[in-house]
């Protein structure tokens, strides 16, 4: 009998980053519907336009699968709505079959790490899921429950502190070259202000380098398609201790062998 996990996370590259996590696991993408397990197919969106806005992509999950597991992991498409994500769609499944549930989310440099899970817990408590105390660790019942708030459940940061880590073991010579890269453009830009508004934010310059690498990797790609096809988390890049610290905060989350 299958074991059934569902995680939220905060965006595309997200996802991207918690398959090339789990894909050791032997947990494989569901392509068609056809090879979807009947457990997890209410999260399937059968409405066109989702919430009646054409330009809004269809929030479908990505569904891993195995012999023993079945997950889904879901873009909350933002920080702002990760519990209500979660609480709109256990509602579409039967609770009783789902062992796991779980949260990957962001820290930042105005909030600290702690604030920003206790302000989860808080909003996950209300909607009946009771989180331990401390970010990282998981309350064990039925399911279990647990999140992680990146890059470590302590510094400031996101998932592009890790995998800028990852760089500098699999690709340093193209990490070296993307800072370089950016960091001209930030000392001498024929660019407007308001063009560079992002890159001034806190997470701006660490985005700008994995994004330079990426349109390498993959020219004319999203970042999440370099997540997915090339070497940041493979291998020897699972040895990198953040990484593999998020990596053992889901094996334990999914009670993966």
């Amino acid at each position: 009998m299958r074991k059934y996990g569902y995680l939220v996370v905060e965006g595309p590259h997200d996802v991207e980053f918690v398959y090339r996590l789990l894909s050791p696991f032997g947990l494989k993408r569901v392509r068609f519907e056809s090879d979807l397990d009947d457990t997890l197919r209410p999260l399937i969106p059968r409405e066109y336009p989702p919430g009646g806005d054409l330009q809004k992509r269809m929030p479908v999950p990505l569904f891993l699968i195995s012999d023993s597991h079945a997950i889904a992991v879901h873009s909350a498409i933002g920080d702002t709505r990760l519990v209500e994500t979660i609480e709109e769609n256990l509602a579409l499944l039967d609770r009783s079959t789902v062992t796991s549930i779980g949260l990957i989310l962001d820290s930042d440099k105005q909030t600290a790490a702690s604030e920003r899970y206790a302000r989860i817990r808080d909003r996950m408590g209300k909607i009946g899921l009771l989180l331990d105390e401390k970010p990282g660790a998981l309350t064990l019942g039925a399911p279990r429950l647990g999140a992680f708030v990146l890059p470590d459940n302590a510094a400031a940061g996101t998932l592009e502190d890790l995998l800028l880590e990852s760089a500098a073991l699999v690709y340093p010579c193209l990490l070296d070259t993307a800072r370089h890269h950016v960091d001209a453009e930030g000392k001498a830009s024929c660019c407007l202000p308001e063009d560079l508004e992002d890159l001034a934010k806190p997470a701006g310059r660490n985005k700008a380098i994995i994004g330079a690498m990426a349109s390498i990797l993959r020219p004319g790609k999203a970042v999440q398609v370099s997540i997915q096809d090339n070497r940041w988390l493979r291998d020897q890049a699972l040895s990198v201790p953040r990484i593999k610290a998020v990596q053992d905060f889901l094996r334990n989350l999914f009670d993966l062998p």
